[in-house]
C-alpha cells in the first residue's frame, strides 16, 4: 500500500511528492520494529545498517542467557574444578593473566570484566565457536553488554545497556540503534588448555563457578554439535560454500580490508604457517591437547581439537577460531590458506 501511494503521488505531484512519499514510508515502523518494541526494547530501530529481517530469535529472551557482571576469581593454585585438557580463554592485559573457562562461558556467553584497569567483554558464541574479547571503551564511554536473545547468521547478537544498541559478536560492529556503525576493538586472546594456562601463568586468576546463577557447569548443552560435516542449527548465507566443511574450525584473521582463514586440518599437519595479511607478516601455530567444548556431554571428555596462536614479530595478535560456515556467512571473499 505504501508503494502504491508513492506511485500515485509521483503521477499527481512529480518529484517533490515522490520524495515526500519516501519520507512518509520511512517513518512507518516495520512489523519487526513493532514486534521488538513490544518486547520492551528501547533501541532506536530506525537507525540501522542491516534489515531487521536478518535477526531471528535464538529461543531465550533478552538476557535469558545471563551475562556475568560481577565475575569472581581465584588463583590457579586454588582451582580444582578444571581438568588439564579443558578449554579456557586466555587473556593477558598489561601483564595480568586471566582464564575464562568455556564450561562457564557456554552458559553465559558474556563476561563484563575489568583487567589491569581495561574494561573488557569476554564473549563466546557456542553456535559459531567464536571466543572473542573486546575493549568496552567506545567513543569515550564504557559500555556493558547483555544478550539480546537474537541471532544473525547464527551468531550471538549482544546489546549495550547504555543505548540498547545491538552489536554483532562476529566483527564487533553495532548494527542497530544509536551506536550503529561503531566497532569494538578486539583484544588479543586465545583458547588454551587449562593445563597450559596453569603452567604459563602460576600467578594468574581463574573465573570461578560462583556466578550467582545455578547452571550445570562442566556439562555441554550442545553435545555432538561440532561434527564438521553437519550444518548449523539455523540457516546462514553462503552455506553452499563448500571450500571447507560447514563446521571445520579455522583460524580467522582480519586486518584492514583483508582476511584469511586457515583450516585446522591444514594447520594440524603443518604445525606452523607463515602468512602475510594486509602487508603484515604473521606466524600461525598449532598445538594439540585442547578438548572441544562442543563435542561430548562432559566438556572435560571432549575430543582433542587443538588450538592456535597468531603472532606478529613474536607478539600475540587478535584472531578467532570460528566454524567455517560463520566465516562464509560474514566474509564470503575470505582467502583460504591450504
Amino acid at each position: 500500500m505504501v508503494a502504491l501511494a508513492a506511485l500515485l503521488l509521483v503521477g499527481c505531484g512529480g518529484a517533490d511528492s515522490a520524495r515526500e512519499a519516501d519520507r512518509t514510508a520511512a517513518s512507518i515502523p516495520s512489523s519487526q520494529e513493532i514486534e521488538f518494541e513490544l518486547e520492551g526494547w528501547k533501541t532506536d530501530f530506525a537507525k540501522r545498517s542491516v534489515p531487521l529481517t536478518e535477526f531471528r530469535s535464538g529461543g531465550p529472551p533478552k538476557d535469558g542467557i545471563p551475562p556475568i557482571d560481577r565475575p569472581r576469581f581465584e588463583s590457579t593454585a586454588k582451582t580444582t574444578f578444571l581438568e588439564p585438557r579443558e578449554p579456557v580463554i586466555e587473556l593477558v592485559v598489561r601483564g595480568e593473566a586471566r582464564a575464562y573457562p568455556l564450561q562457564i562461558l557456554t552458559w553465559h556467553e558474556i563476561v563484563n570484566d575489568t583487567v589491569a584497569a581495561v574494561p573488557v567483554a569476554v564473549t563466546f558464541c557456542p553456535l559459531c565457536n567464536t571466543a572473542i574479547v573486546f575493549d568496552r571503551h567506545v567513543g569515550g564511554r564504557t559500555l556493558s553488554f547483555g544478550t539480546t536473545g537474537k541471532l544473525r547468521h547464527s551468531d550471538l547478537v549482544m546489546y549495550d545497556r547504555q543505548t540498547e544498541s545491538w552489536w554483532q559478536q562476529f566483527g564487533g560492529k553495532a548494527l542497530v540503534g544509536a551506536n550503529t556503525g561503531k566497532r569494538l576493538t578486539q583484544l588479543p586472546a586465545q583458547i588454551v588448555s587449562w593445563g597450559e594456562f596453569e603452567r604459563k601463568h602460576p600467578g594468574g586468576l581463574v573465573l570461578t563457578r560462583d556466578s550467582g546463577h545455578d547452571r550445570p557447569y562442566g556439562r555441554n548443552p550442545y553435545a555432538g554439535y561440532d561434527d564438521a560435516d553437519s550444518p548449523p542449527i539455523f540457516p546462514t548465507p553462503n552455506l553452499d560454500d563448500d571450500r571447507l566443511p560447514p563446521k571445520e574450525r579455522v583460524v580467522f584473521i582480519q586486518r584492514g580490508d583483508e582476511s584469511i582463514a586457515v583450516p585446522f586440518s591444514t594447520l594440524a599437519k603443518r604445525r606452523t604457517i607463515e602468512v602475510t595479511v594486509a602487508g603484515d607478516p604473521l606466524v600461525v601455530r598449532y598445538r594439540g591437547g585442547v578438548a572441544s567444548a562442543l563435542d561430548s556431554e562432559s566438556i572435560a571428555d571432549g575430543r582433542d581439537v587443538g588450538a592456535a596462536e597468531v603472532l606478529a614479530a613474536g607478539k600475540p595478535v587478535a584472531f578467532a577460531e570460528p566454524f567455517w560456515f560463520a566465516v562464509a556467512a560474514f566474509d564470503p571473499d575470505v582467502r583460504v590458506i591450504r
